[in-house]
């Protein structure tokens, strides 16, 4: 599988937007110095290029401070591989339709490990063939999350195989962020950040909602 593969990827239903930016980022030219100073830092800590993500976060400060003292703990520097780590985001922005969300970890998995091959399986699923017993149970953890909020005790046996209980939790609370981070997303309509060499999936917005 190619980088072309991946352009073809669309969830069943397709991309869930409301087909316009409902809530728009701020416009970064007119941030102020100490919000551009803030994006700068999350840039050269994270290494993520999220610009549409801060900015719109900044409407609210006091729970962008929130979001910056938690998820780090999560994604870059939790205890997880960060293999295993962006195998679970991308299958969670699978199942929440989250265009934003999976644009922006496809290339963050291809840096950590994942291969083009691998994101496509991650669309297909747990049951596609050539994913380990450790994948396979993080990807049934993420779909049963999804669907039932509760992970089954097949699954949970499963995961005690490989990991322990701090990572454990980790794993959830990982998932269940990624699932609202996923909602907020969707229901602002936030535009992928436009950056060169982007691999992702085409988007298909809906119409505008009335």
């Amino acid at each position: 599988m190619g980088m072309a593969s991946l352009q073809d990827l669309l969830p069943p239903g397709g991309w869930r937007t409301p087909g316009y930016t409902r809530l728009p980022p701020l416009d970064a030219a007119n941030a102020g110095l100490g919000r551009r100073l803030v994006m700068h830092g999350i840039r050269r800590i994270g290494q993520l290029d999220a610009a549409n993500l801060w900015l719109l976060l900044m409407h609210n400060v006091r729970l962008l401070r929130g979001f910056l003292a938690f998820a780090p703990a999560l994604m870059p520097f939790g205890a997880l591989p960060r293999k295993d780590t962006e195998l679970v985001i991308l299958r969670v922005a699978w199942n929440c339709r989250a265009y934003y969300e999976w644009g922006q970890h496809v290339d963050m998995a291809l840096r950590n490990g994942l291969s083009p091959a691998d994101i496509v399986r991650i669309a297909e699923g747990a049951e596609a063939p050539g994913w380990s017993d450790r994948q396979q149970a993080l990807l049934r953890t993420a779909d049963e999350l999804h669907r039932e909020r509760m992970v089954s005790e097949a699954t949970w046996q499963a995961l005690t195989r490989f990991l322990d209980e701090a990572l454990l939790l980790e794993l959830l609370m990982l998932i269940g962020f990624y699932e609202s981070l996923a909602g907020v997303l969707n229901s602002t309509g936030l535009p992928l950040d436009k950056t060169p060499n982007r691999h992702v999936a085409r988007v298909t917005p809906l119409p505008r909602q009335k």
